[in-house]
């Protein structure tokens, strides 16, 4: 063990705070490994003549950003440019930890602003926002391999829904974001994918669901959709067998909205007595005397009623699920909380960018 290698055992072991002499005894170390892997690429000491073609060739200096600091780390070159040193790679110039916490802080919904400020705080290194931003663009590989995984054959439901972000396009606007949660006859949540446009559309919602058949996706049994319109037409075009449910939640939001301040508690509590039923036959019986006690003086909410097929589906369905499937609470829920670290960002100056974000935020609901 060398001098300098001893030393940084020293400094290691003592622990006594003294950073900057750690960081030079650090740097001085790496300097000397990287001067011994030349010599040994070339097979001749420093200063010694050689008759071989490939020599020494100087060297340049390249920063390499730690959790201990800025490491200013001397590369030697050989005139024929075969040398690669094994400690440092070719292009590495952060180490795991400083990388790792990047990621991670983009994982939480940060801004690369916010992160560039964190990190230069916390190590003491000059990170840009665009350096940020040339990190986090390992997440961009990601993005296609969510998209084109195999998803599972069946699925027991699958939960339909749009959340809008903000998104620049020359202009800023928001837009939807189409997303599908599954689960599986096993009883394990997934996001099985998604799909942005400037609006939410049947037609989008049909591309998504022909995406998912040509990833394998055979069968589900059942989709809780929030009543778009011609989405339920959609269903039955591309999965036939499939049954649905209209969100009641929606539908007593639909009610709320149709109905006057005072009487819409009282309404909304006889509408609940219809979902809440412990049995189809109960639940029809009450859906009657909602019905005939509100339709002359609120006829439209009639209407809603009558243009929905799909309000009972989940009487289909054991007692035990039916709660999580007469409403899309559980993806609504989850589009919560995706925007709520979205606003820590405000908007996506590029598609690819929003992509990146999302899909961090998908693998992490999938782990």
């Amino acid at each position: 063990m060398n001098y300098f290698t001893t030393s940084l055992m020293k400094n290691l072991i003592t622990n006594d705070n003294n950073l900057p002499l750690f960081e030079e005894t650090l740097e001085k170390s790496i300097n000397e490994i990287l001067e011994h892997e030349l010599t040994l690429f070339l097979d001749y000491e420093r200063y010694d003549r050689s008759n071989n073609e490939d020599y020494r060739n100087g060297s340049y200096i390249r920063t390499f950003n730690t959790k201990y600091g800025v490491l200013n780390i001397k590369i030697p070159r050989d005139r024929l440019g075969l040398f690669y040193s094994s400690l440092l790679s070719k292009y590495r110039r952060h180490d795991h930890s400083t990388y790792q916490t990047i990621i991670d802080l983009f994982d939480k919904g940060l801004s690369n602003q916010d992160i560039s400020s964190i990190v230069n705080h916390l190590c003491g290194a000059s990170y840009s926002k665009q350096t940020v931003s040339n990190i986090t663009d390992k997440c961009i590989e990601n993005i296609d391999k969510f998209k084109s995984r195999q998803l599972s054959k069946e699925y027991a439901v699958v939960y339909t829904d749009a959340t809008c972000m903000a998104l620049r396009r020359d202009t800023v606007a928001k837009e939807a974001v189409h997303i599908a949660i599954g689960i599986t006859v096993e009883g394990t949540k997934e996001i099985l994918g998604y799909s942005i446009a400037p609006n939410e559309s049947a037609e989008i919602w049909k591309e998504l669901l022909e995406d998912f058949k040509s990833r394998d996706l055979e069968s589900v049994s059942l989709f809780c959709t929030d009543g778009l319109a011609g989405m339920e037409e959609v269903i039955e075009q591309t999965f036939p067998t499939a049954k649905i449910q209209r969100c009641l939640v929606h539908i007593s939001r639909n009610i709320a909205a149709k109905v006057r301040v005072t009487d819409r508690k009282e309404i909304l509590d006889d509408f609940k007595e219809v979902y809440n039923a412990s049995k189809l036959e109960e639940a029809l019986s009450n859906l009657e005397t909602f019905t005939s006690k509100r339709k002359r003086k609120y006829p439209r909410v009639i209407d809603i009623l009558d243009k929905n097929t799909y309000l009972l589906t989940y009487f289909d369905y054991p007692k035990e699920v039916r709660h999580s499937i007469y409403s899309t609470n559980l993806i609504e829920g989850f589009n919560k909380q995706l925007k709520k670290k979205f606003k820590l960002k405000e908007q996506f100056p590029t598609e690819t960018s929003m992509e990146k974000y999302l899909v961090s935020q998908f693998n992490q609901f999938n782990r």
